[in-house]
C-alpha cells in the first residue's frame, strides 16, 4: 500500500539541491563581500574579490578545455591560490589534485600521471622538481607558474603562462558549474605510499560539505574566525578547512612553511583564532621560547591529530594558554572524523587526569554516521571495557567515494560495510575510543603484545623529550625488543639510562625500552613519523610498511 506521504513532484529545484561546500564561498560573498577572506604578506583580498577570482579562473580553466572528469593538479605552499584553486576548480566540473611538495619528482610524475592531469599549477620554489617529474611522462599536463613575492628563492617558473595570465583569460561573468549530482567528485588526495604506489583517495562533494560543517560544529567556530595555515592544505584538503572557513566567512591567513617565530607572530599581528597540525607542530610552538609567544594575550584554539597526542604535549598546550581540541582520521575520511568531545565535568578534574581523557581519539563527527571498534574476523564491536582491542572502522558521509582505478582495494577497505582503518583500539565504558597502536606497530615480545604508543607517551612526560618513537628491534631471545628513538629539547641533556629508569617507574618490565637512540626521527611532510624508515634502521623483519 503507498504511504500517504508518497505524493508530489519529488526531487525538483524547490526542494532539493546537491550538497557542495561551493555554496559556501557564494553565501559569503554575497552576505559578507567586504569581509577579509585571504591574507598573505600585502595582499589582502575580501570574499566578493576571492568569490570573483575563482569563477573567472574557473571559466579560464573550461576555455583551455577542462570540464566534468579532468584533474587539476597544484604543487603550492598555502598560499591565496591554494585556497581559491579549492572553488575553482571544482567551479569548473573538474577535480582538484593537492600534490605534497615534499616528494621526488619520480612521485610526483607517478601521480601526474594516474590521475591523467591536464593541468598543474605550480609555486616558484618547485620548478625543477615539475619539470623533471613532466619529462618522465607521456602526456604532460599544461604547466601554469603562481608567482609569490613572499617567495625569497631563486628558481625561474616552470612555465611563461602564468597564474594571474591565465585567470585573465576568463570570462567575469561565468557563474559557475554546480554538480548535478554530490556524489561527483571534487578532489583526488594520493596516500603516501611507503611500498609500491601510493593509491589514490577520491572525495566527492557530499563528503566535503559534510565534513566541513563538522569540522566547525566539532571545534564551535564562531562566524569570522581567523584561521591561520599551519596545517598544509595539500593534505586532505586541509582537512576541509579551505571550505570551512568559506562557510563562517572567515580570514584565510597564508603560511609559506613552519616556522615557531613567524607563526607567533602573525598570531599577534592578526589575532589568529584558530589552527591546526600533527603533535609536531604544536610541541614545536610548547617548546618555542616565552620571548617568541609574548604578546598574545587572547585565547587561541588549536586542533591536533596525527599520532595519538601525549597528555604532556595537552597538558603544555594548556600552559601557554592554547585550548587543544584532538580529533583523528584519515586521508580516506577527509582528514578528521571522530573528535574528543570534551565533557564540562571533566574541567573540575587535575591537569593530568583531563589530558589522559583529552588524549583519547573519542566519539564519531556529527556529520559522520558511526566510528566503532570492531573484531575484524566477527565485525561485531568489542566490550567497552577499555582492554578488548578491535580494529577501528568509520561508516558515513565523510568517507571516500573509494581509491581511484583501484576496485581491489576499494573493495578490501570497505569490506563488511565500514571502512577499515588498520588501526588498533579500545572502547572505554563511556562510549570514547583510545588507539593503541597500529596494526603493524604492535610490538611482540616474549609473546606479549605492546602498543608502541603507551610506551612513547610514558617517554613524553620526561621533561627533556621532545619527540619520541617507538618500534619492535629483532631480539634472539624475545623475537622483538623495545627500541625508542629520541629528540630531545633544544638545551636539554638525559641519558640513556636516566630514560630507561624512567620508564621501569611507570611501565611493566617487557614494556620499558631495551635501547634508546638518540637522533633526528624521520616524518612526513605533515609531521607524521615514519617509522618503516625506524624500522629499517633496526633490521626489522617488518621494515616493508605499507
Amino acid at each position: 500500500m503507498e504511504s500517504k506521504y508518497e505524493w508530489g513532484l519529488g526531487k525538483n529545484p524547490a526542494n532539493y539541491t546537491p550538497l557542495t561546500p561551493l555554496e559556501f564561498i557564494r553565501r559569503s560573498a554575497d552576505v559578507y563581500p567586504q569581509r577579509t577572506a585571504i591574507v598573505h604578506g600585502a595582499i589582502r583580498r575580501s570574499w566578493k574579490e576571492t568569490y570573483l577570482r575563482c569563477l573567472k579562473m574557473a571559466s579560464a580553466l573550461k576555455k583551455r578545455g577542462i570540464g566534468k572528469g579532468d584533474t587539476v593538479s597544484a604543487i603550492l605552499p598555502n598560499v591565496p591560490a591554494m585556497v581559491e584553486l579549492h572553488f575553482a576548480v571544482p567551479f569548473a566540473g573538474a577535480v582538484l589534485n593537492a600534490l605534497n611538495i615534499r616528494l621526488d619528482a619520480e612521485s610526483i610524475a607517478f601521480m601526474l600521471q594516474h590521475a591523467e592531469s591536464k593541468v598543474v599549477f605550480v609555486d616558484p620554489e618547485f620548478s625543477p622538481l615539475i619539470r623533471d617529474a613532466i619529462t618522465r611522462i607521456e602526456k604532460p599536463p599544461l604547466v601554469v607558474h603562481v608567482s609569490d613575492a613572499l617567495y625569497e628563492g631563486e628558481n625561474g617558473p616552470a612555465s611563461s603562462l602564468e597564474y594571474e595570465g591565465l585567470l585573465g583569460e576568463g570570462d567575469d561573468s561565468f557563474q559557475g558549474d554546480y554538480p548535478i549530482d554530490e556524489w561527483d567528485a571534487i578532489s583526488l588526495n594520493y596516500t603516501s605510499g611507503t611500498t609500491g604506489n601510493p593509491k589514490g583517495v577520491v572525495y566527492h562533494h557530499r563528503g566535503a560539505y559534510a565534513g566541513a560543517i563538522s569540522n566547525v560544529l566539532e571545534w564551535d567556530m564562531p562566524k569570522h574566525p581567523t584561521y591561520l595555515w599551519t596545517l598544509p592544505m595539500f593534505h586532505c584538503n586541509g582537512w576541509t578547512f579551505p571550505w570551512a572557513v568559506a562557510a563562517r566567512a572567515g580570514t584565510n591567513v597564508c603560511l609559506r612553511k613552519i616556522d615557531a617565530e613567524q607563526i607567533f607572530k602573525l598570531i599577534r599581528e592578526h589575532h589568529v583564532t584558530h589552527y591546526s597540525g600533527a603533535p609536531i607542530v604544536h610541541s614545536l610552538l610548547i617548546n618555542a621560547s616565552e620571548e617568541m609567544r609574548e604578546g598574545i594575550k587572547h585565547r587561541v584554539e588549536a586542533l591536533v591529530a596525527g599520532a595519538a597526542p601525549p597528555a604532556a604535549m595537552i597538558e603544555g598546550m594548556n600552559k601557554i594558554g592554547f585550548n587543544i581540541t584532538h580529533v583523528y582520521g584519515l586521508t580516506e575520511v577527509y582528514g578528521p572524523a571522530s573528535v574528543c568531545a570534551k565533557q564540562s565535568e571533566w574541567e573540575r578534574l587535575p591537569i593530568g587526569e583531563q589530558a589522559r581523557l583529552n588524549a583519547r581519539q573519542g566519539v564519531t563527527y556529527s556529520l559522520q554516521s558511526a566510528v566503532a571498534v570492531l573484531d575484524p574476523e566477527s565485525m561485531k564491536p568489542v566490550p567497552a571495557d577499555a582492554e578488548t582491542m578491535g580494529e577501528l572502522m568509520f561508516k558515513g558521509n565523510i568517507t571516500m567515494k573509494g581509491y581511484l582505478k583501484n576496485p581491489k582495494a576499494t573493495q578490501e577497505a570497505f569490506e563488511g560495510g565500514w571502512f577499515h582503518t588498520g588501526d588498533l583500539g579500545v572502547v572505554y565504558p563511556d562510549g570514547y575510543i583510545k588507539i593503541k597502536d597500529r596494526s603493524k606497530d604492535i610490538i611482540i615480545s616474549g609473546g606479549e603484545n605492546v602498543s608502541s604508543i603507551e610506551v612513547e607517551d610514558v617517554l613524553y612526560q620526561h621533561p627533556a623529550v621532545m619527540l619520541a618513537a617507538v618500534v619492535g628491534k629483532p631480539d634472539p631471545k624475545w623475537g622483538e625488543a623495545v627500541c625508542a628513538f629520541i629528540e630531545l629539547k633544544n638545551g636539554s641533556v638525559v641519558t640513556a639510562e636516566e630514560l630507561i629508569l624512567h620508564c621501569k617507574r611507570h611501565l611493566p618490565h617487557f614494556k620499558v625500552p631495551k635501547a634508546i637512540v638518540f637522533r633526528e626521527i624521520p616524518k612526513t611532510s605533515t609531521g607524521k613519523i615514519q617509522k618503516f624508515e625506524l624500522r629499517k634502521i633496526v633490521g626489522s623483519a617488518s621494515a616493508i610498511d605499507v
